[in-house]
This record gives C-alpha cells, structure tokens and sequence, in this order.
C-alpha cells in the first residue's frame, strides 16, 4: 500500500494511555519504545501508558511520548509494507520527519527531541506567555490584529487551515489580540491549554541553544522529500542546526506546505501518532486530499490503537 505524504503531529495529541495497544501488538513498535526509553533516560512506555494528563501535558514529557509514538507507529506500518513519498510533520512533527526520512537516527532523534522539549519548557516556566486558536477570519486579518498590539510580543503563529490560525505571546499583548480580533469579526477565540509563547520571538534563547546542542550530531540525506513548516517547500538539509533554530522561533506555515504538496502530485496521506488533527485540518484545507489516520489502514489498525 502505498501513500503521498506522511503526516506526523504535533505537541497536543498527546492522550492518557497512548501507544499501549501498539506496544504491545507490534514488536517494531516495542523496540522504538525501547530505544527511545534508553536514550531519553526514561521509561518512556511507562510515560505514555500511566501518566496523568497533566503530566503528559508537559512540554517536557508531551515531546518525547508524541516523537516516541509517532515513530512506533512509522515503524508498524514500515513493518506491514505501507510505503510513503514525502514527509511532513507539524512543529514537533517536523522533527518525526526527519527521523522517519532517515537524516537523524531514531537514537539521535530521541537524544534531540527531548532537549527540545526541555529547552522549550524551560522558556515556558521563564515568560508568562500563552496561545489561542482564532476561528473565523482571513489571515490577513489576523496578522494585522497582532501588528496593532502595544502591550507586548505576539505573533500569528500556526496557519493550520482556511479560517483557523493560532497566535501566541505574552499574556498581556495575547489579550490584547483577541480583543482586536473579536474586533474584526472572529468567530472564536479560544485560549489553547499551553503555557508558552511557542514559535515565537520569545524562544530564541531555546532555539539557540538547540542549535548549539544539534551542531554536535551527524545528519544524512533525506530518503524522501520533507517539506518544511518554515516556508512550506522540501527541505534544504545543508544546515540544519540553523534551520531547526529558525524553526523554533517562525510559524508553521502548514497550510502552504499541504498546498504545495498537492501540487507536486501527493493527494492522499496518512497521520502516523496519536489523534487526527492533521486529518481534520487536511479536510478544510482541500476536498481533493485524502488523509487517513494511522489506525485506517488494514494490517495495523490492531496494533495502533
């Protein structure tokens, strides 16, 4: 069976529970699970199946479970014969690509992702910052609600689908652009449970020392296209510590990268981790792009539960 892209998720599909059918029905699976453990330094199936949401939610713990998941389920469709031709994830996703295309080992990519998650916590716990998804209004109009803020830093930041765009600063300047955007005719605006200013500004003391901690690392070629959240285009590998740097402090620009895969020919996809998401936005972005989840397709839906 074959498929265009590979999508991998983000920070926030992560559930209670996750990845414990898959463990435990799919020995490729529950040696990703291993290896991650190993390389985290934690016990990373334990993390997944025990832990309270709150725990999970974490930035430090939600990066390392989504990584660990979304590979294990790569690994169990590798397994079955399922067989890609591009890959794309979203924000921590990105990184799941990269893995899951062969330019960092599952080992590396274990070691990289829970730096990222701790680096971004820390920035977390350091700014008094949020997140909130604004439904209902043209980009533009986003954009320029957050370009008339004062009180502060906050940028549009994920460019999920047509009419759903998150935007993340501090408190103060957040508020101040929800404000501007009810102004503007928003039809929602809804706070995200998160306690960082994520792909912004705000993290670039983390995005520098992120890409201090990957220069030490060796990266190959990509088996496959990735396409990038930065501009929505395949990916230029010729630096990446500088490239996994700007993408900690840019937006996802998601909505670009779906389009311009449909343009080079890759209309069907499937979400590989936990939740649909990416499914969902799929949807809203083109009727034309099919998107299943990991759990659709015959031969691993057991096993990926």
């Amino acid at each position: 069976m074959n498929y265009g892209f590979a999508f991998f998720p983000g920070q926030g599909a992560q559930a209670p529970g996750m990845g414990k059918d898959l463990y435990e029905n799919s020995q490729a699976a529950k040696l990703v699970f291993e290896e991650a453990s190993e390389g985290a330094g934690l016990d990373v199936a334990k993390l997944c199946f025990e832990s309270d949401k709150a725990t999970l939610s974490r930035t430090e713990n939600s990066q390392i479970a989504i990584f660990t998941h979304s590979m294990a389920a790569w690994a169990a469709l590798k397994e079955a014969g399922v067989e890609f031709k591009a890959a794309a994830g979203f924000s921590l996703g990105e990184y799941t690509a990269l893995a899951a295309a062969g330019v960092v080992s599952l080992a590396d990519g274990v070691k990289i992702v829970s730096m990222r998650g701790k680096l971004m916590q820390q920035a977390a716990d350091s700014i008094d910052g949020g997140m909130a998804a604004i439904l209902g209004l043209e980009d533009s109009v986003i954009e320029e609600a957050c370009a008339k803020v004062t009180s502060g830093v906050v940028r549009p930041v994920n460019y999920n689908c047509p009419g759903q765009l998150v935007i993340a600063g501090e408190k103060a300047a957040l508020a101040e652009a929800i404000e501007n955007c009810k102004a503007a005719g928003a039809r929602r605006a809804l706070p995200l449970a998160v306690s960082g200013a994520f792909h912004t500004p705000l993290m670039a003391k983390a995005a520098a020392e992120l890409r201090a901690y990957v220069a030490d690392f060796t990266f190959s070629a990509p088996k496959m296209d990735i396409y990038s959240n930065l501009d929505g285009k395949v990916y230029d590998c010729s630096d990446l510590p500088a490239h996994l740097e700007q993408h900690m402090i840019s937006p996802v620009r998601w909505t670009q990268l779906v389009k311009n895969g449909m343009a080079a020919g890759l209309t069907s996809a499937c979400e590989i981790g936990p939740g649909k998401t990416l499914t969902g936005f799929a949807g809203k972005i083109s009727k034309e792009l099919t998107c299943k989840t990991v759990q659709d397709i015959a031969g691993v839906e057991a096993a990926c539960h």
